[in-house]
């Protein structure tokens, strides 16, 4: 979408060389108008001063024009717009009552006000400790007890697994109350990572680890998609990644939009391959892991509590991680969409996000790609986790005597840079109709043997042609019970 630039009124906030009353903003910047209170203390009268004027692009996000979501008491109100020019002239943004309360005149208070003063304050300090006296007993009582393990209200001893054990039973997370109180018991250990969403940490709560998500306030739709995505009925699964909690934290100054999940201390798969050699086993497990992460994703599942089908839309080795036992989890729903079956169409999120280049599939390099067909958005999906069993493949050794293995490449390396643009991956994909380089060895190992078929046809040009993740998870099943060498 191409972003246009305003002609805004102005008045009270104009810069100094603006004439006429009026600003241009730069490209994807706002019109506002603003109430402020400002006390005259000659008439000891609260005054409202209005201003107009142009909202840079990166001040037009959650902080200026959507700050009224997290509550707080404030002396100034503001409105945005970006219809037509000039449409923040009849803005009329409210301020909040108990801004313009009259603050009492200040006078010398006498010794007898003095002294009722300290006492009113000494009173309120005994209460005070007096309660927190009463909170600690009860907090270590409750601790001590535990009459009831089984219930689903979060005790002293609470832990996640049985958290999440005794939630609803719909898959669909922790109740709302729940998840903002671990939110604000949340620890923040050190930061293991940062993308173009936000930044991951590591965090404690109650002593186990866990992983936190804090968005920047320009991806709000990608912490409210992914929230969404999560909360999903019947969304749990061993190959998706765990979800904890989402929360708002903020005041009037800032605001951290968090998404908590289960913690994977082996990182990505991106990360994994570059410091490890598989063995044919170890390359089975993560394939079948991935596929079958993929597989539940994409299926419907009907009944009262029935789940959605759901297609992630950025397939890569970056939003996989690692688990300690060998297999892969599905990470970052920040794209994903739903299909409706009651109402036939798909649910595409409001974002202005857009996939990795490098594993879009050519129907949407070349805008091709029809968004009104759900399963257009699987058939994409499935040619990403062609090139990412590519990658994988690589990492695979292979020989008896003399062992053999390729370094860590991502997709493409040798045809397009390191960032590659929307040009150069439409050349390469659609154009030349070019994919990875399968190398000869590759042919020597059964699983590799597969996996090589597998990806060609994940990665054909026709979406029509692409196998299924169903279909993948049954040749790979397949693979396993034929197999001569047990591969789990």
């Amino acid at each position: 979408m191409k972003l246009i630039s305003l002609v805004c009124y102005c008045d009270g906030h104009c810069p100094h060389n603006v004439r006429n009353d009026t600003c241009q903003t730069r490209p994807g910047g706002l019109c506002f108008a603003a109430v402020e209170a400002v006390f005259d203390r000659e008439t000891k009268t609260w005054e409202q001063e209005r201003s107009y004027g142009c909202l840079p692009p990166d001040e037009a996000g959650f902080m200026q024009c959507k700050g009224y979501l997290v509550p707080h008491l404030t002396g100034k109100s503001i409105q945005c717009c970006s219809d037509t020019d000039l449409c923040n002239r009849d803005l009329e943004p409210q301020l909040n009552e108990h801004s313009t309360t009259t603050p009492a005149m200040t006078t010398v208070p006498d010794t007898t006000q003095m002294i009722a003063l300290y006492i009113t304050l000494l009173g309120i300090l005994i209460v005070l400790l007096l309660s927190v006296v009463f909170l600690l007993r009860r907090r270590f009582a409750c601790c001590r007890r535990q009459k009831n393990p089984t219930s689903s209200k979060m005790t002293c001893s609470s832990s996640l697994p049985t958290l999440l054990d005794q939630s609803s039973g719909s898959g669909s997370g922790l109740p709302r109350l729940i998840q903002r109180t671990i939110a604000k018991q949340i620890q923040m250990v050190a930061s293991v990572g940062k993308g173009r969403y936000g930044e991951v940490w590591l965090a404690h709560w109650r002593g186990e680890k866990v992983a936190v998500k804090i968005f920047f306030t320009t991806e709000e739709d990608s912490w409210f998609r992914e929230t969404v995505i999560y909360q999903t009925v019947l969304m749990r699964h061993e190959n998706i990644l765990g979800f904890i909690a989402a929360d708002i934290k903020g005041t009037g100054s800032w605001t951290q939009m968090l998404l908590i999940t289960d913690y994977h201390e082996l990182g990505s798969l991106h990360d994994y391959l570059k410091i490890a050699a598989l063995d044919a086993n170890s390359l089975f497990l993560m394939a079948y892991s991935i596929t079958s992460g993929i597989a539940h994703l994409h299926m419907e599942i009907f009944g009262t509590r029935g789940k959605p089908a759901i297609s992630h839309r950025d397939i890569k080795s970056k939003n996989i991680l690692m688990k300690h036992n060998g297999e892969c989890v599905i990470a970052d729903f920040g794209l994903a969409v739903r299909y409706i079956a009651e109402r036939n169409e798909v649910d595409i999120a409001p974002n202005t996000r857009v996939g990795t280049r490098r594993y879009m599939a050519p129907e949407v390099l070349d805008e091709s790609l029809d968004i009104t067909n759900f399963e257009a958005f699987k058939m994409a999906d499935m040619y990403s986790l062609g090139l990412v069993f590519w990658e994988m493949c690589r990492r695979c050794v292979t020989g008896d005597k003399v062992l053999t293995v390729d370094d860590y490449a991502l997709p493409y390396y040798n045809c397009v840079p390191n960032d590659p643009s929307f040009d150069d991956m439409h050349a390469v994909v659609c154009m030349k109709q070019m994919r990875p380089h399968i190398p000869p060895r590759w042919e020597t190992n059964e699983v590799l043997a597969t996996l090589t078929k597998v990806m060609q046809e994940c990665w054909h040009q026709n979406p029509a042609v692409r196998l299924t993740a169903l279909r993948v998870k049954k040749t790979l099943s397949k693979l396993h019970s034929d197999s001569p060498v047990k591969l789990l």
